[in-house]
């Protein structure tokens, strides 16, 4: 099984052959961005086994860790339909990838600074679906982080996943957005 499918079944938007605003959060080292690169792969390459449509996925590789582009080309497999942005900051990459790129989804890596925020805000208001992850271990951690506890408080993030710290991948908590209470609901079913 590929570390994305664990991750996968709780992002996963079938009717609109899309994704949910989606936080992944785990502690440096558990995982996040080999989990983000699988679910762009086959976000971007499309799911058979569920009949997902490949659709636009935009990356801001600040750090080259996720696509790790040699010469404008990825070095690692991230899909058919997967745009890049590399070495710049996350701001100005959603900036770029909305204007030119036409995306449906957009990730940024560990995200966490002011200027994310107004970027992210902007993807969301423009349309895309996001992928993104932060470091944390619990509901607390992440809204120490009065970037992170905006997105939260505004309803912006649909879907967050908290990452186990001992198995690369394995989903220890998801929670649900129940927009009409204004809170998240943990979805236990699928674990």
């Amino acid at each position: 099984m590929e570390v994305g499918n664990k991750i996968l079944k709780f992002i996963i938007d079938t009717e609109n052959n899309s994704i949910f605003n989606t936080l992944i959060v785990s502690r440096p080292g558990v995982g996040k961005t080999t989990a983000i690169r699988d679910i762009i792969r086959q976000l971007s390459s499309g799911i058979k086994e569920i009949k997902f449509l490949a659709i636009n996925v935009g990356i801001v590789d600040e750090r080259g860790e996720i696509a790790a582009l040699y010469k404008g080309n990825p070095e690692n497999d991230i899909g058919i339909k997967t745009d890049v942005v590399e070495n710049v900051s996350k701001s100005k990459g959603l900036e770029m990838l909305i204007r030119s790129m036409s995306p449906k989804v957009v990730v940024a890596d560990e995200i966490g600074k002011h200027e994310d925020i107004a970027s992210i805000k902007y993807a969301i208001c423009s349309g895309c679906k996001g992928l993104f992850t932060a470091h944390g271990y619990n509901f607390e951690d992440i809204t120490l982080n009065p970037i992170i506890k905006s997105l939260i408080a505004e309803d912006i993030i649909e879907r967050i996943i908290f990452l186990d710290d001992n198995i690369k991948g394995k989903v220890r908590e998801a929670y649900s957005l129940d927009k009409k209470l204004g809170q998240y609901e943990k979805m236990v079913n699928k674990i």
